[in-house]
């Protein structure tokens, strides 16, 4: 308490935040010695220390030291692929040590799951100019599914006549629902849709509110769906999630998911050269697999809300095969046709690169893609057959 006390004098910082300080250098110099050479050595930032810290701090010792040389040992057994910790933006970074953290933690997604289930809440704080904070800490698949359906709700009403920005609309829209289906927001904008409906998006009710149509993208290792194990399924945009919420959302969207059974060895279609512009729908769902969001450094736009597109245009003798395909945000889209940024190749399982008009290149993120693991009772099946349950709606 008295070091505290006197760092917090010294800093002229609160308590609360020297505390923390000291708290995260006692980590890195006593169980992280990988993440303090790096920092030292300047190929991390401290935003990519303290990730570090936080995401390692219910790991038991064995743990903590296998996540930092996932990211940080080139030498380690299973390395992080494609980019450098140190070139990942720090939330990036730290949403990559999560997904990590997720699939290798000691205690089962699910229980962990449970018994944060139990912590959900609604929160409120008042804030400048006569506005305020609205959050809600909620099951993964419920906070997506309605991010998902306020997203397609803001992007249905936007047109040329309308002044609003997408967040605008995306808040007004998500007013109107819990206000009531009314039309009018709490800010007096109305968000005129024409329908409303009941529906349910993982498990939570939204009755009364419009129904448009919601992309939900859901990657399922097929151990997993089957019960034989317990590896965390993906959540497009958020991460792992446990194997039962992804089979309730496969089971329960009947109505509204794709489901597709896709064999690593064979997969869909990849390459169809120069006998048609259009990306057929097969090729946009690998290239979603592939990417998992804009391929763009440090941008979190995550695949569905993304188009397709060809690194060489097709007038300029581009094909329309997996390894002459990006699916880059809108915003990035625009850099590329309007200044001298462009991508760089792509492959069968590699994301395009950038060169900026300085001539650097950026590598592009990869997504952290890890070997199923197969059920102990399991002996006679050969390896190769590893398939994964790709759902989306």
């Amino acid at each position: 308490m008295a070091i505290v006390a006197e760092v917090a004098c010294v800093m002229t910082v609160s308590e609360r935040t020297a505390g923390a300080l000291l708290s995260e250098a006692c980590e890195l110099t006593a169980s992280l010695p990988l993440t303090l050479a790096a920092l030292q050595a300047g190929s991390i930032s401290w935003q990519h220390a303290r990730a570090m810290v936080d995401e390692t701090t219910t790991l038991d010792p064995a743990g903590a030291q296998a996540l930092e040389a996932h990211f940080l040992d080139p030498d380690a057994g299973n390395p992080a692929r494609s980019c450098p910790a140190g070139e990942l933006v720090p939330s990036r970074f730290r949403h990559k040590a999560r997904t990590w953290r997720e699939r290798h933690h000691p205690d089962s997604i699910e229980k962990r799951h449970a018994r944060s289930a139990k912590d959900r809440r609604l929160e409120y704080a008042p804030d400048r100019d006569g506005m305020a904070w609205l959050s809600a800490y909620l099951p993964a698949d419920a906070a997506a599914g309605i991010w998902n359906r306020a997203t397609a709700a803001a992007r249905a009403l936007q047109g040329p006549t309308e002044p609003r920005t997408l967040t605008q609309l995306r808040a007004d829209t998500a007013a109107t629902w819990l206000l009531g289906a009314g039309g009018e927001s709490a800010s007096g904008l109305s968000t005129a849709h024409p329908t409303a409906e009941n529906s349910t998006i993982g498990g939570v009710g939204t009755g009364g509110v419009p129904s448009p149509a919601a992309q939900v993208l859901i990657t399922v290792p097929v151990f997993s769906l089957l019960g034989l194990t317990d590896e965390p399924a993906v959540l497009d945009g958020y991460g792992p999630i446990p194997a039962t919420m992804a089979a309730r959302l496969v089971a329960d969207g009947a109505d509204s998911f794709h489901r597709v059974l896709t064999d690593p060895r064979t997969g869909a279609p990849l390459e169809i050269g120069r006998t048609s512009y259009r990306i057929p729908k097969a090729m946009r769902q690998w290239l979603r697999l592939r990417d998992g969001k804009c391929p763009f450094p440090g941008c979190n736009n995550h695949s569905l809300d993304n188009e397709a597109d060809h690194l060489l245009a097709w007038n300029d003798g581009g094909t329309t095969g997996i390894n002459n395909l990006g699916q880059p945000c809108p915003k990035h889209h625009r850099l590329k046709h309007t200044t001298r940024w462009g991508p760089t190749p792509a492959s069968k399982n590699e994301p395009p690169g950038w060169i900026s008009p300085s001539g650097r290149h950026y590598h592009s993120e990869q997504q952290s893609w890890e070997p199923t693991p197969w059920p102990d009772d399991i002996h006679n099946l050969d390896a190769g057959e590893t398939a994964s349950v790709r759902s989306h709606g």
